[in-house]
């Protein structure tokens, strides 16, 4: 089944499920009710509140209704005729009156004794395809996305064609709730919000810093190998610079402004990069010679993101990206995009996650959401999709899904539990260095204008750490978990010792914490099991008295003698290799 025929059967859905409200709730008003990503929803008005405890019952009635429908028939009224079906409906009602304004018809889809207005998409025997559903949870949604409107109650719910489909995403659910990076971000000690610096702005603790500092580092090592060299910029701007570069006419309403004391000069926080490093490259002249020229930064943008739509990490306001581009001529396009997927390949299979390509082109059929000469973006789309193939990447063409300047690569990441996450993405760049002037002489001593390709390997940090703190559930490699080694003293006698070997193992670059707490040796070791500490050692007399050390590794319930020396060796090489395994 593609993803048509999938949408298809999830609006057939959606429309069960208000059929099936509606014979429950007569009283209810709906409103819209499309298929999404992983299913489908409905918003409704109700006059007194429904929860997820409700389910089971209008599940049931869904279920008795869809064996009368044989399939969807269509219809085409007029306005007035349209809005005889729904008496004191306002929500219908302003639907019709948009869908009618030049004195069209409206389109309504029937099965069984059920219609609404639609403008179609339906499998075609519903009472034989809408047999594996499950609706899902309930959320408050304003009428348009206007919180200006009324409140109304979505109904969340998925379809699939098999009961395997569908049991395989209910288990995915389940398992992605246990793994959430929200509460494993808070029993791990990684970062927090709060109310006085404000919604989207987190906060991250020693543990969550060390996190983000040695993926960074990881990141950053790979493309400094690769000939990158390190800039800065500050945090803010004059507008005028994101007017020129075009960001302002796109993006300008999620701009945060910022207001001087002391110039009259219009200031916003910078919710990229690229300008600024375009203003470090046209700070003198360029030859050939000196191209390619490579910029990274890892720093923190701004954007004024809705609060209805932060998430955790995983939507922002303060987003940290490891950002980098590079001006090059257009001969040296593929080279630079063949080190960047090495660059790719590397990190995400270091950290066992596998990924495909998603080539991001502009839609054809809207060319003016796009800047630049129709030409050179079929000459950008082709060079992708060149690089794609003598990559052998497992690849996929979507148009409509390119930056407003140029073509893309998304890599879309696969996390433990099979999701999909859109997360490194080098981009292709023929119309920004344009806008600002920017030119390199070439071997004949004409002036050209250098190609800029945009590349983050982790994109936003925060979001990269969502996906990560998901896919590995907490239980981080020892090379990057914050805390590597837990040491237990058994009782006051035993300290001492305990610090005695913490700093030992500290001297050898080993992430180690001491838990001296007056506690029983059970609640130690159930803490260090909580926090998914991936080494522990209990330190009693009989451990002083030995001439080994007794290891218990995460995920083992008993602890295996070794010598320290080769303990020792075994964590620095798996540290060296940045190892999947302890």
């Amino acid at each position: 089944m593609n993803q048509q025929e999938l949408d298809h059967l999830r609006h057939s859905c959606a429309h069960l499920l208000a059929a099936a409200v509606m014979q429950l709730y007569p009283d209810a008003k709906r409103t819209i009710g499309p298929a999404i990503e992983n299913g489908f929803y409905y918003d409704f008005e109700f006059s007194s509140p429904i929860s997820e405890k409700d389910f089971p019952k209008i599940e049931k009635r869904m279920r008795e209704i869809v064996k009368h429908w044989k399939g969807f028939e269509k219809y085409e009224l007029t306005a007035e005729e349209a809005k005889s079906e729904y008496p004191g409906n306002p929500y219908k009602h302003e639907l019709i009156d948009e869908f009618t304004a030049s004195g069209e018809r409206v389109s309504f889809y029937q099965s069984g004794e059920f219609r609404d207005l639609c403008k179609g998409g339906h499998v075609e025997k519903p009472n034989d395809a809408l047999k594996h559903f499950k609706l899902l949870s309930v959320a408050g949604a304003y009428w348009r996305g206007d919180s200006n409107n009324t409140m109304l109650t979505r109904i969340y719910g998925t379809c699939f064609l098999t009961k395997e489909e569908l049991d395989q995403y209910l288990f995915q659910i389940e398992e992605a709730e246990k793994r959430d990076h929200r509460k494993l971000g808070k029993e791990l000690d990684l970062f927090t919000f709060s109310p006085l610096v404000g919604s989207g702005l987190p906060l991250f603790t020693p543990n969550g810093t060390m996190l983000r500092e040695l993926l960074n580092d990881f990141s950053q090592g790979l493309r400094i190998q690769q000939g990158f060299q390190k800039v800065w910029v500050p945090h803010i701007t004059k507008n005028d610079l994101y007017k020129m570069s075009g960001h302002w006419d796109k993006f300008g309403d999620e701009l945060f402004l910022v207001k001087s004391q002391e110039t009259s000069d219009e200031m916003v926080m910078k919710p990229m990069n690229c300008p600024h490093h375009q203003q470090i490259y046209v700070a003198k002249p360029r030859s050939y010679r000196d191209l390619p020229l490579k910029y990274l930064e890892t720093t923190t943008i701004y954007r004024d993101e809705k609060a209805g739509e932060l998430l955790g990490l995983s939507r922002v306001r303060s987003v940290t990206q490891d950002d980098s581009h590079t001006f090059c001529t257009p001969e040296q396009i593929e080279s630079i995009y063949q080190s960047l997927i090495d660059i790719v390949k590397k990190f995400y299979g270091t950290l066992g996650m596998t990924f495909r390509a998603r080539l991001s082109f502009r839609d054809p059929s809207a060319p003016e959401k796009y800047l630049g000469e129709p030409e050179l973006w079929e000459k950008a789309q082709s060079i992708l999709l060149n690089v794609a193939q003598i990559n052998n990447l497992d690849y996929f063409v979507a148009e409509g899904e390119a930056a407003f300047y140029g073509p893309k690569i998304d890599f879309m990441v696969k996390d433990a539990i099979g999701r999909e996450w859109q997360l490194a993405t080098p981009q292709l760049d023929f119309v920004q260095p344009k806008r600002f002037g920017l030119t390199y002489v070439d071997a004949a001593g004409t002036e050209q204008t250098p190609v800029m390709i945009h590349f983050a390997l982790m994109g936003s940090l925060e979001r990269f750490l969502s996906v990560y703190i998901e896919h590995t559930a907490g239980a981080f490699p020892l090379w990057v978990s914050p805390l590597q080694m837990a040491i237990i003293s058994v009782g006051e006698s035993h300290r001492a010792h305990s610090e005695a070997l913490a700093a030992e193992f500290r001297t050898a670059g080993i992430r180690v914490d001491v838990d001296n707490a007056d506690e029983t040796v059970g609640n130690k070791i159930r803490k260090a099991v909580r926090m998914k500490v991936p080494y522990m050692l209990v330190i009693g007399d009989k451990e002083i008295n030995s001439q080994q050390l007794m290891v218990r590794k995460r995920g083992e319930k008993e602890a295996a003698p070794i010598e320290k020396e080769t303990f020792l060796k075994h964590l620095a090489q798996l540290i060296a290799e940045r190892s999947l395994e302890l």
